[in-house]
């Protein structure tokens, strides 16, 4: 194997090794976020409060388009990726309110 490659190997092996740690990050992180959005839903069952709140949720998307772009994400990604969770979040608060 030539040196070329073989530094090659060891570069792509760090990449990999820096995507598993973030991926892990991700998973830790968004277990965190569910177990608080959970809270959030239990509070609002207690209170009999809608399981969703549309203004909140526009200002988040905006919020996280602007950080996309200063991180250099596609905006339209986020977006698609925060409204997924949101979903994923308003069905959990309407099993709270069953």
């Amino acid at each position: 194997m030539s040196d070329a490659v073989t530094k090659a190997a060891e570069v792509l092996l760090e990449h990999r090794e820096s995507i598993d740690r973030l991926d892990a990050i991700l998973v830790y992180t968004l277990g965190e976020r569910f177990k608080h959005t959970q809270a959030v839903g239990k509070l609002k069952a207690e209170h009999d409060l809608p399981p969703s709140d549309p203004t909140r949720e526009a200002t988040q998307i905006a919020r996280l388009e602007d950080l996309a772009n200063r991180a250099n994400l596609d905006p339209e990604f986020a977006k698609k990726f925060l409204n997924f969770i949101i979903e994923e979040v308003i069905h959990h608060h309407k099993q709270h309110q069953t």
